[in-house]
């Protein structure tokens, strides 16, 4: 599958410290902060990893991106903490988190890390596939059950990918929370992917 914007190769990051207890995780019940590999993820104690690494989907995207273009790459909580202070996630009253809000991600991305980058709210595949061969990456929100694209798609959006190629009516996207290692390491049919696309993203423009 053509990766035609990478320098160097991209690493199978995830957003979890342990990839191995994904599928327990999302399946099982496994608490996901629950994990005795966090100190991986750069967080500051426990605590703070169980909090956000089941929000972290974005930062593990853009590390993946940045690894492509720089062969390195900042800790998935250093690019948090980055990301916060540009409003990237908000934190709420109620204990949850708003976010991740695009321009402000964008802004960040290229204010910290000189990445240029442009908010697509119309990503159908058409679309995605001319991103891709402009060798761009693509952030694309999709539904995390696209980690089992054998079921339906129970709905659009509320997770990201980063789509990293295409070939012959097939897309090639690394997801953050694949719980096995096909669906972290995805390929799909173009229409199958769009069955769980919100049609809307961000093209990295490495």
């Amino acid at each position: 599958m053509p990766e035609q914007s990478v320098r160097h190769p991209i690493p199978l990051i995830t957003q979890y410290a342990t990839p191995g207890l994904i599928n327990a995780i999302a399946y099982q019940g496994h608490p996901p902060g629950d994990d005795d590999n966090w100190q991986a993820s750069g967080a500051p104690d426990k605590a703070a990893y169980g909090y956000w690494c089941t929000r972290m989907c974005g930062m593990a995207c853009l590390r993946m991106a940045l690894f492509a273009r720089d062969g390195r790459a900042p800790s998935l909580f250093d690019l948090l903490t980055g990301c916060l202070d540009h409003g990237g996630y908000v934190p709420r009253e109620d204990g949850g988190v708003g976010g991740l809000y695009y321009l402000p991600f964008t802004e960040y991305a290229a204010a910290e890390h000189g990445l240029k980058s442009e908010i697509i709210t119309a990503l159908d595949t058409d679309r995605l596939v001319a991103e891709l061969e402009q060798g761009h990456l693509v952030i694309a929100s999709v539904h995390k059950e696209i980690r089992r694209p054998d079921l339906a798609a129970p709905a659009r959006g509320g997770h990201l990918v980063l789509v990293t190629g295409h070939r012959a009516g097939t897309v090639a996207f690394r997801n953050p929370s694949g719980h096995t290692p096909e669906a972290v390491d995805a390929v799909l049919p173009l229409d199958r992917f769009d069955d769980f696309a919100a049609h809307r993203g961000i093209s990295l423009h490495l």
